[in-house]
C-alpha cells in the first residue's frame, strides 16, 4: 500500500503548478450566502467573524509603520464589504422566513445586539442605528475618500520627479544599481496604494449607503410578511421585525465603521518609520508644557462654583503630575547625553599609544587650497559659497587646454593663517598665498585709469597690477574709472589658474601619461601599442610631455608627439632631443597659441657675433648650459626686458628668435629672469607664417 502510494504522489513540480484555491472559495462562499440559506448557528459564526476581521485591520492599520506595510489593505477592504453586504443578504432571508417565531429567529448575535444594545426598544434601535450612519456616512467615510481622493493625485503628480532624483541619485554614485530599482519599485508601489485606496473608499461609501436601504427594507418588508402572511398585528409585527433587523444593522454597521475608520486612519498616516502610538506619544504627549498648561485650565474650570469639581480637578492634577514626571525625565535623558558626549570627548583626547603603521603618513596633496577662518563661507555650498563652482571650472577649462586631467584640488581650513589669507600647494610645497576680503570686490588697475579709489591698496596675487579693495557700492564708479572689478572668489580662482598653468609640468606624471595613451589606442591603437615600450620608455614620453608643459606648450595632440616620438627615437633616446623634433613638429600650435592667426610674426633676434659667443659657450661646457659672463647676461636680460616691456605697450607677444643649438639653453634664462618672453628657435615657424624682426639683441642699438 505504501508503494502504491509513493508511485501516484504528484512530484514537487506538478504541486507547484496546483493554483492556490483559497480565494475562489472564498469568492463561491460569498456568492452561496447571497444564494443558499444558512443555518442561524453558521450565521452566528460568520457574524462574530465579521466583527473579529475588523478589529484585526483596525489593529494591523495601527501598528503599521507606513502604509505600504499594509499595502494589501484596499483588497481586504473590498472582500470585507462584500462579506458584509453577503451577509446582510443571508441574514435578511432568514428574518423575512423566520421573524414571526420571535426575537431569536437570526440567531443569538443578532438578538443580542437587538435587545442587550439597544434595550430592546426599537425606537432607540432607530435612533442609533442613525447615528452610526451619520458618523460613518457623513464624517469618516466622505473625510477619508477625499483624503484618498487628494493622495492619490500628488502622489501620481509627484511619480516623475521621484524617478528623476532615483536617476540624478544613481549617476552621481550615491546609489547602487539594485537600491535604485527598490526605490523606483517603492515610488511605483506607492502609486497603485493610493489608487487602489481611492476606489476602495467607494466601495465603503456605498457599503454604508447600502446599510441605510436594507434597513428600511427589512423592516417595511417584514411587517408586510408578518400581517399578511403569519397573521400577526401591526404592534407585535413591528416589535418582532423592527428588533431583528435593527440588530442585523447594527451586527453590519460596527464593523463597517472600524473599517472605515481603518481607512481614514491608513490615509492620513504620514510616511514614516514610526506606528501611530509612538507618533502620537512622542508628538501630543512628551510635551511637558501642553500638559501643564491643560492642567491650570481644568483647575481653573473646576473650581467655578456650578461645576463639577471632582472629574475637572482629578484630571488637573493628572496633567500635573505627567508633565512633572515627562519633564524630569527628558531633564536626566539630557543629563546623561552630555555626560556621554563628555566621556567620549576625554576617551579621544587621551593619548591611546598603539603601534604605527601606514596610514599614520597622511598622503602628499597634489594641489591644496587653505583658507582663513573669514574665508570659510566661501569654500561651505551650504553658506552659498561660489568657490568651490569655480575651481571646478578652472579645473575643466586648464584639462582641455593642456590635454590632460588636472588633479582635483583639496580644500581645507588652516587656523594658523590669518583670517582673511589663503595658500596654494602644489606637491605639498607652497606656490601663493595672499590675502582677500569676502565682503569687498578687489579693483585693478589695468594700466590706465582716471582716478583714484578709496580703499585697501593690494596688489592682484594673479599678475602682481596695483589694486584697490572697495566696496561694492563703488564698483560703478571703479568700472566707469577704467578699474577691472572682480570678486574675492574670482580672485582666488584666476590665482589657482595662473599657478596651475605655471606648474603644470609638476602635476603631470606616469599616471596621466598612462590615462592619455589609453585614450590614444581608442584612436590609434596600432601607434599606441609600438610606442610603449618598443620605441621609448613610458619615463622618457613622461620627460618629453613634462619638457613641454614648462614652456606651456598644450600636449593634447598626442598623436603628433607620439608619431614624432616613433620617426626620431632611432637617433636618439635623449629626452632634450625628442623634445626639439616634437616641438618642431607643434610649431602650428605653439605660434598659434603666441601669436594668434595672425600672418606676420614679430621677432626679435641676437646680433651674429652675440649668438655665436653663445654657441662657443654650449660647444665648451660639453651640456646645454650656457655660461654667461654675468655682466653680459645683465645686459642681454636688460634688453629683453625693454623688449617686452614695448611688445606689451603695443599689445603683441614677445618672441626671442634663435638657433636651435641654443634655444633650450635661452629659454630657460627667459623664464627666471625675463617674464613673458617666448623663446623660439628658428625651425619652429610654420613656413606660412611671416617674420618681421622689431629688435636686435646684442647690436648697438641695443
Amino acid at each position: 500500500m505504501a508503494e502504491s502510494l509513493a508511485t501516484t504522489s504528484l512530484p514537487t513540480s506538478a504541486l507547484k503548478r496546483i493554483p492556490p484555491l483559497g480565494t475562489p472559495i472564498l469568492l463561491l462562499a460569498l456568492l452561496a450566502m447571497m444564494t443558499l440559506p444558512i443555518p442561524t448557528l453558521l450565521l452566528d459564526m460568520l457574524f462574530t467573524f465579521n466583527i473579529s476581521l475588523a478589529l484585526v485591520v483596525v489593529l494591523a492599520t495601527v501598528y503599521s509603520e507606513r502604509p505600504l506595510d499594509f499595502s494589501v489593505f484596499p483588497t481586504i477592504l473590498l472582500v470585507a464589504t462584500l462579506m458584509r453586504l453577503a451577509l446582510n443578504v443571508a441574514s435578511t432571508r432568514v428574518v423575512l422566513m423566520n421573524g414571526h417565531t420571535g426575537p431569536g429567529a437570526a440567531g443569538d448575535v443578532i438578538e443580542s445586539f437587538g435587545s442587550v444594545v439597544i434595550g430592546g426598544n426599537y425606537a432607540v434601535g432607530l435612533v442609533v442605528f442613525g447615528i452610526l450612519v451619520i458618523i460613518n456616512f457623513v464624517v469618516v467615510t466622505k473625510g477619508a475618500g477625499r483624503i484618498s481622493e487628494v493622495s492619490a493625485r500628488f502622489t501620481l503628480d509627484a511619480m516623475p520627479g521621484k524617478q528623476m532624483a532615483i536617476d540624478a541619485d544613481l549617476n552621481a554614485g550615491l546609489l547602487t544599481q539594485e537600491e535604485a530599482k527598490l526605490r523606483r519599485a517603492e515610488v511605483s508601489d506607492e502609486a497603485d496604494f493610493y489608487g487602489s485606496m481611492d476606489g476602495a473608499s467607494k466601495f465603503v461609501r456605498g457599503d454604508a449607503v447600502a446599510g441605510l436601504l436594507i434597513l428600511f427594507i427589512n423592516i417595511i418588508g417584514g411587517v408586510a410578511v408578518g400581517m399578511a402572511q403569519h397573521g400577526l398585528d401591526f404592534s407585535t409585527a413591528m416589535q418582532y421585525y423592527a428588533l431583528l433587523t435593527i440588530g442585523d444593522g447594527l451586527v453590519a454597521q460596527v464593523p463597517a465603521l472600524l473599517l472605515s475608520t481603518s481607512a481614514a486612519i491608513m490615509v492620513t498616516r504620514q510616511n514614516s518609520a514610526h506606528n501611530m502610538g509612538e507618533m502620537l506619544v512622542n508628538q501630543l504627549v512628551m510635551k511637558p508644557k501642553v500638559l501643564v498648561v491643560t492642567g491650570g485650565v481644568l483647575f481653573i474650570m473646576g473650581i467655578i462654583p456650578g461645576m463639577p469639581h471632582l472629574p475637572f480637578l482629578v484630571l488637573s492634577g493628572a496633567c500635573f503630575g505627567g508633565g512633572y514626571l515627562i519633564d524630569k525625565k527628558q531633564v536626566a535623558k539630557e543629563l546623561m547625553a552630555e555626560e556621554t558626549v563628555a566621556n567620549e570627548q576625554i576617551q579621544e583626547s587621551e593619548p591611546v599609544m598603539k603601534e604605527l603603521s601606514w596610514d599614520d603618513v597622511p598622503p602628499v596633496d597634489q594641489v591644496g587650497l587653505e583658507v582663513g577662518y573669514r574665508l570659510i563661507p566661501m569654500v561651505d555650498p551650504a553658506q552659498d559659497g561660489k568657490l568651490m563652482g569655480r575651481i571646478k571650472g578652472v579645473r575643466k577649462k586648464i584639462s582641455q587646454e593642456l590635454g590632460f586631467l588636472i588633479s582635483s584640488v583639496h580644500i581645507r581650513d588652516n587656523l594658523d593663517l590669518s583670517p582673511n589669507a589663503y595658500r596654494i600647494s602644489i606637491q605639498g610645497a607652497t606656490v601663493g598665498d595672499a590675502e582677500v576680503y569676502p565682503d569687498k570686490e578687489l579693483a585693478i588697475n589695468p594700466g590706465q585709469v582716471f582716478g583714484k579709489l578709496e580703499g585697501i591698496e593690494a596688489k592682484d596675487p594673479a599678475f602682481g597690477l596695483d589694486a584697490v579693495w572697495i566696496d561694492s557700492n563703488q564698483k560703478d564708479n571703479a568700472q566707469a574709472l577704467g578699474y577691472t572689478v572682480v570678486d574675492a572668489s574670482t580672485v582666488i580662482a584666476t590665482h589657482l589658474s595662473h599657478l596651475l598653468q605655471s606648474n603644470a609640468a609638476d602635476l603631470f606624471g606616469h599616471e596621466e601619461a598612462e590615462q592619455m595613451l589609453k585614450a590614444l589606442a581608442k584612436t590609434a591603437p596600432k601607434l599606441t601599442e609600438t610606442l610603449i615600450p618598443d620605441t621609448i620608455p613610458l619615463g622618457t614620453l613622461v620627460k618629453v610631455l613634462q619638457n613641454l608643459l614648462v614652456e606651456q606648450v598644450p600636449v593634447r595632440d598626442l598623436r603628433t608627439i607620439a608619431e614624432t616620438l616613433a620617426e626620431f627615437s632611432s637617433r636618439s633616446q635623449d629626452p632634450a632631443i625628442l623634445t626639439a623634433a616634437v616641438r618642431v613638429a607643434l610649431n602650428r600650435l605653439i605660434t598659434q597659441n603666441i601669436n594668434g592667426l595672425a600672418e606676420e610674426i614679430p621677432v626679435a633676434t641676437l646680433a651674429p657675433d652675440l649668438e655665436q659667443i653663445l654657441q662657443q659657450s654650449i660647444t665648451g661646457s660639453g651640456d646645454e648650459v650656457v655660461g654667461i659672463e654675468p655682466g653680459l647676461a645683465d645686459r642681454i636680460q636688460t634688453s629683453l626686458n625693454q623688449i617686452v616691456a614695448q611688445q606689451e605697450a603695443a599689445g603683441q607677444s614677445s618672441i626671442l628668435l634663435v638657433s636651435p643649438s641654443i634655444r633650450p639653453s635661452l629659454a630657460k634664462f627667459a623664464r627666471f629672469g625675463v617674464k613673458g618672453l617666448h623663446v623660439l628657435s628658428y625651425q619652429e615657424i610654420p613656413d606660412n607664417k611671416q617674420i618681421k624682426v622689431i629688435a636686435t639683441v646684442g647690436s648697438q642699438d641695443t
